[in-house]
């Protein structure tokens, strides 16, 4: 008696939930979802930038990771964390011991610590072993700091965005005026929707998933940052080399993982071709039988 209970129970669900998606699937089609400005004026990343690392070969510039670096510490760190990396990380990019001790050392933000007297909260000068002090104390602090809005670490940021490197390059370097602003089609955004203009405080991105961001054009012209190898710093060329850098913080092992991915392809076609052979060898007289 049990049986058939159960299976009357189990057959009611599943009629409800036939009959769910079968009146979500007429309601989509006869009434469907109002067309909303993130979805038409939303771009996808720019693909205008070659990146050495990219591609089953690919490896890292160092030089282009070290000029990254100084354009996150010069221009990132007062806003966002790298919580995930640590000084001496830095060494795995060209920067000797001693270069890193000297930036562990000179780091604008202290590391949090304890007064071993009074067991107080303190601070301290970062050592290499220290990771990346967060420029602020707690969210509410980064919070009250940013108009409301809680600036993200940035430590695995190309992996946690769908086309990582190329959605940080593009974002940097593209802050846009809204008003007249146009999408692929040709359509004005506040012609469409004129409820979407950017609200005070904001500011508007296209490559941004709602279109507005917090964060003011982090890079305001050419000569930000001055770079010690002499490359020019326009802005493209910034953004190239931070998008750069977030790309290593996030996958510090990615040259590796391309040597082993090479020497795991190298060996399957190697025992593939010794199973062949094998297999030929094996059946060579028995297959007149």
């Amino acid at each position: 008696m049990v049986r058939p209970i159960g299976f009357l129970v189990g057959l009611g669900f599943v009629g409800v939930l036939l009959w769910s998606l079968l009146w979500g699937a007429i309601a989509y089609v006869s009434e469907p979802p109002a067309p909303t400005a993130e979805h038409a004026f939303h771009k996808h990343p720019k693909h205008e930038v070659a990146f050495s690392f990219t591609g089953p070969f690919g490896k890292f510039d160092q030089g282009q990771l070290q000029r990254g670096f100084k354009v996150y510490k010069e221009v990132c760190a007062a806003c966002h964390s790298l919580r995930l990396v640590s000084f001496r990380d830095l060494q795995n990019i060209g920067f000797t011991e001693g270069q890193v001790k000297t930036i562990a050392s000179e780091w604008a933000i202290e590391t949090p610590s304890i007064n071993p007297e009074t067991g107080e909260p303190a601070t301290r000068k970062s050592i290499p072993a220290d990771r990346f002090p967060s420029p602020f104390a707690n969210e509410v602090a980064a919070r009250a700091a940013n108009a409301g809005a809680l600036p993200p670490d940035l430590s695995l940021m190309t992996k946690a965005r769908h086309d990582g490197t190329n959605y940080v390059y593009s974002l940097l370097t593209g802050y846009v005026d809204q008003k007249g602003y146009k999408n692929e089609k040709g359509e004005e955004l506040l012609k469409a929707f004129p409820d979407a203009k950017t609200g005070e405080g904001l500011h508007f991105n296209p490559y941004f998933a709602n279109l507005n961001l917090a964060m003011a054009p982090p890079l305001t012209g050419n000569d930000q940052v001055t770079f010690d190898d002499g490359t020019k710093s326009t802005v493209p060329q910034m953004a190239q080399d931070v998008a750069a850098f977030l790309t290593w913080t996030a996958e510090p092992k990615l040259e590796n993982r391309h040597s082993v991915g090479l020497g795991v392809i190298i060996f399957l076609l190697f025992f593939t071709v010794l199973t062949w052979m094998a297999y030929q060898n094996i059946w060579r007289d028995k297959k007149g039988h």
